[in-house]
């Protein structure tokens, strides 16, 4: 569906995106991640043909993506971060107008438009004006016009943001319902635990550049940390912070006055190890959990990075 191949833009000395090669296979979601200024937005952008670049080559359904190319770009749904919906329309007016760029015939038109209502769930709201909505209902609204005409590919960008639990919820399964009726989707988040819910592919770049990609097992695979341990500890000197940083399989430590975390690259064979060290220097503790990777430590340990720096 997308294959970009050694993609370079410069803004002056900048350079956004350096040879960057990204691949989206036919029903993919693929999860594009990224911390701030990464070059998650200008790859989107390009791939849309909304920015020029310097270098590399573009194609979407198998051809070179220009900004004159209306037959692709029909195929397309895009749902900006922003919300882009007219504030003078009510809701189904809305949709109708995104629809008619789109769709002439009348009949599919309305056909169209009373299934993506339904999908985001937006049926009680029909004549609400867009000040009249809450945030999570604006950002159904959102998506429904971007994904009304029933695209092949759509790009969603950050469409959770700020939305209430039930909402979200919403959204994120009429994402799955889009992609199981064949739609291939672009999905940029903050939210990690939705990459894990949404996305059989994930990309992570920094600096314009692929850093890593992959399956979220592939990704965990990658690095040392995973799993960790998290305990109570009211007293510990820096001698037994020491020693238990020298533990089989231990790779990183913290410790904030109560605190004490612990990475391990192997869980269950870390856990006797520290128990066993704890028994034998008279250390108390409470409240023991134990939690495997996630994308998060994946995220933080590939790009040095939290996702929202």
């Amino acid at each position: 569906m997308i294959k970009i191949n050694n993609l370079v833009k410069r803004y002056g000395e900048f350079t956004a995106l350096n040879h960057l090669n990204l691949e989206v296979k036919q029903g993919e979601i693929l999860g594009l991640l990224g911390p701030n200024g990464s070059g998650k937005s200008t790859t989107m952008n390009c791939m849309l043909s909304l920015l020029s670049y310097d270098r590399g080559s573009v194609k979407l359904f198998g051809e070179e993506m220009s900004p004159e190319k209306y037959s692709i770009k029909q195929k397309i749904g895009v749902v900006p971060q922003d919300i882009a919906v007219f504030e003078e329309m009510n809701v189904k007016d809305n949709i109708y107008y995104y629809c008619g760029m789109y769709v002439k015939d009348k009949q599919t038109r309305h056909d169209y438009v009373e299934d993506v209502i339904k999908l985001v769930g937006l049926e009680d709201f029909l004549t609400f004006y867009p000040k009249q909505l809450s945030g999570g209902l604006k950002r159904r609204l959102n998506i429904a016009c971007g994904i009304v005409h029933k695209p092949e590919l759509i790009f969603l960008d950050e469409p959770t943001v700020a939305v209430d639990p039930q909402s979200r919820n919403k959204i994120l399964e009429s994402i799955k319902e889009l992609n199981r009726r064949g739609a291939t989707i672009v999905y940029t988040t903050h939210y990690m635990e939705e990459v894990e819910i949404l996305c059989n592919h994930i990309v992570i770049i920094d600096h314009g550049q692929v850093i890593a990609e992959g399956t979220k097992e592939q990704l965990k695979n990658m690095v040392r940390t995973t799993g960790k341990i998290a305990l109570e500890v009211p007293d510990i000197s820096q001698r037994q912070l020491q020693a238990i940083r020298q533990l089989p399989g231990v790779t990183e430590i913290s410790y904030d006055e109560l605190y004490l975390t612990v990475n391990t690259v192997e869980l269950k064979q870390s856990m006797l190890p520290i128990l066993n060290y704890f028994e034998k220097e008279d250390i108390l503790f409470s409240n023991l959990q134990t939690d495997e990777a996630t994308l998060n430590d994946v995220f933080l340990e590939i790009t040095g990075k939290e996702l929202r720096d």
